[in-house]
């Protein structure tokens, strides 16, 4: 159709339908002047995210029985001040038309397809998110190609923008769709073939994405995977068995791989994303292909690339035969096609941020289609307002600070023939723990120095005697008894003889905290000493007070705690491990 709007409805391409409005920042359908109507729905208003809710913390204390709170020496709960209600919203001015002016001085506005895009995230799953928040303007259409299964307790309820977050995505092996029987098994039940968990920093300066291979071994603990007649069906723990065999096998489903990266690295997947061998030719498809590069001529019968050493652009079946390659690079093992892997999502992730593909309507339409239809991720996040929500916070993260690693692993020492890996127990455990604690594997800028001093000064100062402290203690979700285990640790071994158990807290958190009020200021360094506490863990403010009307500090033990005298204290710094960043190219070996 020219500019009159003259053509027939059915010769028009429904991407270029899509007109950016610079008033409003979106893509816009714009129907032909002559009625025609297209097949591409109307854009709507990005519907809100699911709402999250709060789960209870595992375990926490009741208060201890027999105890009488009231005797004396014993310090009583006292009700905090009521928190005042959320204040009432004004509302909001109506939307202007399509194509109408705000005001003839008043600058465009960005592209909001394009901010939403510019996130740059660190792996194939985190690319299909991208685009699906990209492509918002019509989000109910694409909510259709969405596919979600239901994993239970496995996954979160919701998503939240303001804690950190871990997502498992899941390359699997199965072999339905066109053009997918002839690799490997064909009767694949559709195995953890590629697993990449990624950690998604808080404060959104960086992310970690770390592969775990399909041959570690591991135990798979008990899970429970609804059927497709609806039933629930229990499948028993397996010992000592390939990683990628917690998909698929015996019916698991992907709550039961995440079930199993939990119990490998103790670090809580909070939603999985799974994608099949489609997802890596449809979107290098529709970005028109990605640059990879070679240090050496690739000819390999197994996937059978072909490649001279060199750059080249690859898409559709010989992207697939590139990432699943792995008798021609390294020492031709599956740990070195991870590193293959994450080159290649790296480079389709700059490829997806490039202007070419940013400035392209019918790049990006073809690319939420390809995304969305690739995507199979858990209810907690399966509308696509929750995606793009989640992409939304992924694109703040710089693409020099998104760090690819692998487990670090051993040979099976069980094995005579090395076939298969078992985590390192001298490397493995720091990896995890700073996963774990929010700790960045890439140098971010830090915090102002002023911040980060005002922190470090609250653990400057003199301390009281250990006799002198005053606290309260309440379970915020750690193990079940850890509050009256910490009463009984400091009473009989640091003489805090004015302490009490309270039982449990208002609300579960992630990390144990201090309060008190500034005149308890060296009680709470000499407590925070005791329990090994970070400043960071030091919340100056109020106090509660006991049945006497004395000031007592409120310890919270959060999930992080590990037990009476265990210190607290979290790495700051990662450890030195093999890593790469998505921001550079590397030649595959």
């Amino acid at each position: 159709m020219d500019a009159q709007g003259r053509g027939r409805a059915d010769d028009i391409d429904p991407a270029d339908q899509w007109v950016l409005n610079p008033n409003t920042g979106e893509y816009e359908l714009r129907l032909p002047p002559s009625g025609a109507q297209s097949g591409v729905p109307r854009p709507r208003r990005g519907a809100p995210s699911a709402a999250t809710r709060t789960r209870s913390a595992p375990g926490r204390d009741r208060a201890a029985p027999g105890r009488d709170r009231d005797a004396p020496g014993r310090d009583r709960e006292v009700p905090g001040p009521d928190v005042p209600g959320p204040r009432r919203r004004r509302a909001e001015p109506p939307e202007p038309l399509p194509g109408r002016r705000r005001g003839r001085n008043r600058p465009p506005k960005k592209s909001k397809a394009k901010k939403i895009l510019l996130w740059t995230g660190g792996t194939m799953a985190l690319v299909l998110v991208a685009v699906s928040g990209a492509a918002y303007a019509y989000l109910k259409h694409l909510e259709g190609n969405v596919q979600t299964e239901d994993v239970g307790s496995s996954a979160k309820d919701g998503f939240s923008k303001d804690e950190a977050f871990n997502i498992l995505i899941i390359g699997t092996d199965k072999r339905t769709g066109a053009g997918n029987a002839g690799y490997g098994d064909k009767n694949s039940v559709g195995h953890a073939d590629t697993n990449i968990l990624l950690h998604v920093a808080k404060d959104r300066t960086n992310a970690t994405a770390m592969s775990i291979p399909r041959d570690l071994i591991v135990d798979i603990p008990e899970c429970r995977s609804k059927q497709e007649d609806g039933t629930e069906k229990v499948i028993k723990p397996s010992e000592g068995v390939r990683f990628n065999t917690s998909l698929g096998q015996e019916g698991r489903n992907p709550g039961c791989t995440m079930d199993t990266v939990k119990a490998v690295t103790g670090i809580t997947v909070d939603h999985f994303m799974m994608a099949d061998f489609n997802a890596v030719k449809t979107l290098t498809t529709a970005v028109g292909g990605v640059e990879v590069c070679l240090a050496k001529n690739v000819d390999d019968a197994d996937s059978h690339l072909k490649l001279s050493a060199g750059k080249h652009t690859i898409e559709g079946e010989q992207a697939l035969a590139f990432v699943r390659t792995r008798h021609s690079f390294g020492n031709q093992g599956d740990l070195d096609r991870i590193k293959v892997q994450q080159q290649f999502v790296g480079s389709l992730m700059r490829k997806m941020s490039s202007s070419d593909t940013l400035t392209s309507p019918t790049k990006l339409y073809k690319l939420a289609e390809a995304a969305t239809k690739a995507l199979t991720v858990d209810t907690g996040i399966g509308s696509v307002g929750t995606l793009k929500d989640m992409a939304l916070e992924l694109k703040k993260v710089p693409p020099k600070n998104i760090t690819f690693t692998t487990v670090p692993v051993i040979d099976n020492p069980a094995e005579t023939v090395h076939a298969t890996v078992v985590p390192n127990p001298n490397t493995a455990p720091a990896v995890f723990d700073a996963i774990k604690n929010d700790v960045s594997f890439s140098a971010v800028k830090q915090k102002a120095k002023k911040e980060k001093a005002a922190v470090a000064a609250r653990l400057k100062g003199s301390r009281s005697a250990a006799s002198e402290i005053r606290v309260d203690i309440y379970n915020g979700g750690a193990v079940s008894g850890s509050a009256q285990e910490t009463l009984n640790w400091l009473q009989n071994d640091e003489g805090v003889l004015k302490s009490s158990q309270l039982g449990n807290a208002d609300a579960p958190l992630s990390k144990t905290t201090l309060e008190y009020s500034p005149d308890q200021a060296d009680q709470a360094r000499k407590l925070a000493d005791l329990m090994g506490l970070s400043g960071s863990a030091m919340k100056p403010g109020e106090s509660e007070k006991n049945s006497q009307g004395l000031p007592a500090i409120v310890l919270t033990l959060g999930k992080d705690f590990k037990g009476a005298g265990v210190p607290l204290t979290a790495a700051t710094k990662a450890p030195d491990v093999e890593k790469s960043t998505a921001d550079k190219t590397v030649c595959a070996k």
